[in-house]
């Protein structure tokens, strides 16, 4: 066997960086190279894909495992150039094997995950493509485990896909295209496993008949998408018996989605818009351009009240699973989760015109100005949080922060709540508060924030003093040098209080 290239000519051309990533958290760092317009989230997926824990790059990771493969196809007499189609599929984002591939390690079921986005061109699927990729996928399975009688050649992002087409996840014309790329995948998967029960690759044992599977949809609104599925059906019935018992399977999502920056797993919804960095997702952005809807369109009807996402629920996905399951060998369990209803909540809106005030102060010498707004009958509706020199990632932090709490505010949810749950949390810059009489001292900006409008809102002065504490010490601050108990109890009957006040008491042999 060949020692595979460190450059094949089909990566010459493709910028490139290299970057620190981890396979998990709790795992060293390695280097990593990867394509430069490809993300931290596919590094790390390369870092837990290519053996070892040294310096990877996907040209040398990704030959490693594609050379070998297309040498024995080429030794069967398999005519197709399987290795240049392996790394386009890579290049393109468009399909990878599971890890045992990248890994050289055996596995019972070698899988194969195609992602469904990558597809897509100018609001068309391409059909002819995709079907070029599910016939390169049973194949490289094929040689990569010639023993095995069950492939699982998978596909990803539906949601993602029905998003950039402008489909909402629960309706028909959704599941409609679903089908047909069930349909589509099945027929082309079947069809090439028949052409590979053919010599040079005889069928290692014999397999039962061939069950019939339902026809796709007539039509969907992708144009040309159910003819090609259509297609498929009927060549792969003509096609013969299959090589393997199984070919197709939705299975849950790992390393390979996300090294083809898929956002969700096989057929399931997508249940929010943001990403894992806290910006909108893709397929979010591109669901708002389908609509015609801009970023900031799309906050002002958040800000009304309204929701400009379309909503998945547990009946949605249950729908899309039944919609699926006839067209593919293996499905995970159907099973309705068990999430609890969600509770109707009106929201109160503010005024467009409000009252509030803006109140500047210093925590531990670090500047903050914390604006309130407030409806007509006074009533606290939502905060605003300003900082003067904290970093970027803090500030993103804190005004994401002041609008949750303003949504809690404007649902329903007590300002005490807020306050019981944010005082005393512990985090610099922390210290004395200087420009605000009502607060001596807080833990946090947070401590801060919630102890200021506890007094201005709620009346509320008996809430403990923040101690200042070394950072090295279990606490040796006042309280720690006053009388035990029982000769301090606490006067007041709030239980956060209480809490603050009361001290476990050990004694020494």
């Amino acid at each position: 066997m060949r020692k595979p290239p460190k450059h094949h000519p089909a990566w010459h051309g493709v910028r490139m960086r290299r970057t620190l990533a981890r396979a998990e958290p709790d795992m060293l760092q390695r280097a990593v190279t990867v394509p430069a317009a490809w993300d931290e989230a596919a590094a790390e997926a390369l870092a837990a894909l290519a053996p070892g824990d040294g310096p990877v790059a996907l040209t040398a990771a990704a030959d490693a495992w594609i050379v070998p493969i297309a040498d024995a196809a080429t030794q069967a007499g398999y005519s197709p150039a399987l290795a240049d189609r392996l790394r386009r599929l890579l290049l393109l984002r468009r399909g990878a094997p599971e890890d045992s591939i990248w890994q050289g390690r055996d596995t019972a079921i070698p899988c194969f995950v195609l992602n469904l986005p990558a597809f897509l061109d100018a609001g068309s699927f391409e059909s002819a493509a995709f079907a070029e990729a599910v016939e390169t996928a049973v194949a490289t399975l094929t040689f990569a485990a010639p023993d095995s009688l069950r492939l699982a050649v998978g596909m990803a992002d539906l949601a993602g896909m029905l998003c950039a087409l402008g489909l909402d996840y629960a309706s028909e014309p959704g599941r409609d295209v679903a089908r047909a790329l069930a349909a589509l995948l099945r027929g082309c998967a079947d069809t090439a496993s028949a052409a590979l029960s053919r010599p040079p690759m005889p069928v290692p044992s014999a397999l039962p008949d061939r069950p019939d599977w339902p026809a796709p949809p007539s039509q969907t609104v992708v144009p040309g998408l159910a003819e090609a599925a259509r297609a498929a059906r009927a060549a792969a019935l003509a096609a013969g018996p299959p090589r393997h018992a199984a070919t197709t399977a939705i299975f849950s999502p790992g390393a390979p989605e996300a090294l083809l920056g898929a956002e969700t797993g096989g057929i399931a919804p997508a249940f929010s818009p943001l990403a894992a960095s806290g910006t909108l997702s893709r397929a979010a952005r591109e669901w708002l351009s389908a609509m015609g809807l801009t970023a900031e369109e799309a906050l002002a009807s958040i800000l009304c009240g309204q929701d400009p996402f379309p909503v998945a629920t547990p009946s949605a996905a249950a729908a899309m699973h039944d919609a699926v399951a006839p067209f593919v060998h293996a499905m995970p369990a159907r099973g309705l989760p068990a999430w609890p209803a969600a509770a109707v909540s009106s929201r109160r809106l503010l005024p467009h015109r409000r009252s509030g005030y803006t109140q500047k102060a210093a925590v531990g010498g670090h500047k903050l100005f914390l604006r309130t707004g407030e409806y007509d009958d006074g009533v606290l509706g939502e905060i605003f949080v300003a900082l003067h020199k904290e970093g970027a990632a803090f500030r993103g932090l804190m005004d994401n922060f002041a609008v949750a709490v303003s949504l809690g505010l404007q649902h329903g949810v007590p300002l005490e709540a807020f306050v019981e749950a944010f005082t005393f949390t512990r985090f610099g810059p922390a210290g004395a508060v200087e420009g605000d009489p009502a607060v001596g001292h807080a833990t946090s900006m947070l401590d801060y924030m919630f102890r200021h409008l506890a007094v201005n809102y709620l009346g509320k002065r008996d809430i403990p003093e923040a101690e200042q504490e070394a950072a090295d010490t279990v606490g040796d601050g006042l309280r720690d040098r006053s009388p035990l108990l029982p000769l301090e109890l606490p006067t007041d009957a709030s239980p956060r209080a209480r809490r603050r006040a009361l001290r476990v008491v050990g004694h020494g042999d």
